[in-house]
């Protein structure tokens, strides 16, 4: 069941990836367009889209963690601090369509993302600035549970979650403000 998810979850991260790229490829193209209705919809969804990412994340660390026995790291773990709180935090905002949330989600989504970032920096190689099993947890951050299509491990799954919370929440933000400037202007 574990390689099944694995394989699951590795291909759910590459159409992520891909997403990404041509999402930021299109919005460079767009932006400028006042009634893009791809913007438009991503930018009424944002809150929407990032907490079912932060919901998603949550329960596959979750399985990692008390289903498949994987035991996290002290960074994964720091990871989580910046996660499952978006899941109550996005939650109420949708529930409650209160827009004003958006820069503390977005706060927690670029701080989970740049601890994901070292976390993948030390994972494929990279020089720590500290043991990470020195914690006392005994789990080094470069243990390997995970390793599908040559490059798919669980940091990278991390900082893609977290990277999809930031480009959904800031296109929210971009486009809530881009609206603001042109009900002034008109």
């Amino acid at each position: 069941m574990i390689i099944i998810v694995n394989k699951i979850l590795a291909t759910f991260t590459i159409f992520s990836h891909i997403f990404l790229v041509l999402g930021i490829v299109y919005f460079l193209l767009f932006h400028k367009n006042k009634s893009n209705p791809v913007l438009q919809f991503f930018g009424r969804n944002g809150i929407a889209l990032a907490f079912f990412v932060a919901l998603f994340a949550t329960a596959i660390s979750l399985f990692y963690s008390d289903v498949a026995g994987f035991e996290p790291c002290k960074l994964c773990w720091f990871q989580r601090i910046f996660m499952y709180p978006q899941i109550f935090i996005l939650g109420l905002a949708w529930f409650r369509k209160d827009h004003k949330i958006i820069d503390y989600a977005l706060t927690l989504a670029i701080i989970g993302g740049l601890i994901a970032l070292y976390h993948n920096y030390i994972y494929y190689g990279g020089t720590s600035l500290f043991p990470c099993d020195a914690f006392g947890l005994g789990v080094s951050c470069t243990k390997r549970y995970v390793f599908e299509f040559g490059y798919i491990t669980i940091p990278l799954m991390s900082l893609t979650s977290f990277l999809l919370l930031s480009a959904f929440i800031g296109l929210q933000k971009f486009i809530i403000r881009k609206n603001l400037r042109i009900e002034k202007e008109g």
